[in-house]
Parts: structure tokens; C-alpha cells; sequence
């Protein structure tokens, strides 16, 4: 068997994207910021949060968010995964004209950080750490990483620096949100790719600190006997 514990690195940041995804991400509040921002040039109102401005705002998510996923689908992207992005889109969008208030499209956003941080503060918790179950996943493993000391104990402390991802967010969202600061929301959503690209840049050199020398990485789990299993 040849191992090369080095090119794990490049496997896991392979898997786990970078920044694309998130900037597609973002498009959809840059749409809703801008449409809401020249409403409010056009027709101001004085409040931040104008029944046109957040009309035009909300139409303009929603456009955007359609044109996302014909492009997802066109790169061949689940429809699954292409489908829940664009719902995100239309429940920010509605909840956003429910309300009136311009921030609020933001709601969701925050909502699903505070989710996504105790849900993988959870998974470390029980075991089953999120960056694993990710990487399993993609790679065709399945659960057959958690055999692996080694790799489970890697995957744990490496899914500590996405819980770190989602607390900065909040730190920087959930500020603005309560001053009702929609452009800067909308800056700060849009620049989302840059933690994402951090957690991916320090994910293997995190992991790669609970693996012994001589590991052949997260293509090749061990089993608890020692022995490396193969992927096909």
C-alpha cells in the first residue's frame, strides 16, 4: 500500500470547496442590498425601511435566487442541494415582506448560524463530528472513518474550527442586525467566503495534529486493529 499522508490536504480542501459556493451564496442579499438601497434613493422614505424599498428588495432576491440555481444546475449540482438553497431565499424574502423591516431578510441568516453552531458543538459532543460525516460522505466512506481513532479524534478537533466559523458570524451579524444596518448586513453576508475559506485552509492542518506519522490520511481509515481500509 503506498501511503502519502501529505496529499490529504489537498483531498480535504477538494471535498470541503471553498469559495465559490459561498460567494454564490451572497448574491442573493447583494440583490435584495442593492434593489433596497436604490428604492430608497428613488423613492425615500426617511425609516430605512420603505414599503418599496423592501418590495424591490425582496423581488430582486428572488430573481437572483432562481438565476443561482439554473446556474447550480447547469454545473450540475444536486437538485437536492440547489432546491433548499433557493427556499432559504424565498423564506429570508418572505419573512423580510412580513415584517417590513429591511434587516429582517437577514433573520434567517442568523438564526441558521446560531443552528449550525450548536449543531456542530453537538456532533463533537456525541461523537459523531460534523467535518466527518461531511468528508465520509463525500468520499464514499460512509461511517467507516469512525473505526479510526485517529481520524475521529482529527475530524473532532478540526469541526471545532467551523463552530469557531459560525460564532464569528454571529459576532459581526448580530450587532448590525440590532442597529438595523441593512448595507453593511449585506457587505458582511456577502464577504461569508472569507471565514469559509479560512475553516478550509486550516481544517487538515488542525486535523493533521491528532494523526500519528505514517497515517495514510482520510482516503485510507484505519481500523482499530491498525490495518488501512481502501476506497474504491
Amino acid at each position: 500500500m503506498t501511503r502519502e499522508p501529505d496529499v490529504s490536504g489537498s483531498s480535504l480542501t477538494d471535498v470541503l470547496g471553498g469559495r465559490t459556493g459561498a460567494l454564490d451564496a451572497g448574491i442573493p442579499a447583494v440583490a435584495f442590498v442593492t434593489a433596497w438601497a436604490v428604492a430608497g434613493v428613488v423613492a425615500p422614505s426617511g425609516d430605512g425601511s420603505s414599503t418599496a424599498g423592501v418590495l424591490w428588495g425582496a423581488g430582486a432576491a428572488f430573481a437572483a435566487g432562481v438565476v443561482l440555481a439554473g446556474v447550480r444546475l447547469a454545473r450540475g449540482r444536486r437538485p437536492a442541494g440547489v432546491a433548499l438553497g433557493l427556499l432559504g431565499v424565498v423564506v429570508a424574502a418572505l419573512v423580510v415582506l412580513y415584517t417590513g423591516r429591511a434587516a429582517d431578510f437577514f433573520l434567517l441568516q442568523i438564526a441558521s448560524n446560531a443552528a449550525s453552531a450548536l449543531a456542530w458543538v453537538a456532533s463533537i459532543a456525541v461523537r459523531w463530528p460534523l467535518l466527518g460525516v461531511v468528508v465520509g460522505l463525500a468520499l464514499g466512506q460512509k461511517t467507516r472513518w469512525r473505526a479510526d481513532p485517529d481520524l475521529l479524534r482529527g475530524y473532532s478537533r478540526a469541526s471545532w474550527v467551523w463552530v469557531a466559523q459560525y460564532l464569528v458570524r454571529l459576532a459581526v451579524f448580530v450587532p448590525l442586525y440590532r442597529a438595523d444596518q441593512v448595507v453593511a448586513l449585506g457587505i458582511a453576508r456577502a464577504l461569508t467566503w472569507v471565514p469559509v475559506l479560512v475553516c478550509v485552509a486550516l481544517s487538515w492542518p488542525v486535523m493533521r495534529t491528532a494523526l500519528p506519522d505514517g497515517h495514510p490520511g482520510i482516503r485510507y481509515p484505519r481500523t482499530r486493529s491498525g490495518e488501512a481500509t481502501h476506497d474504491q
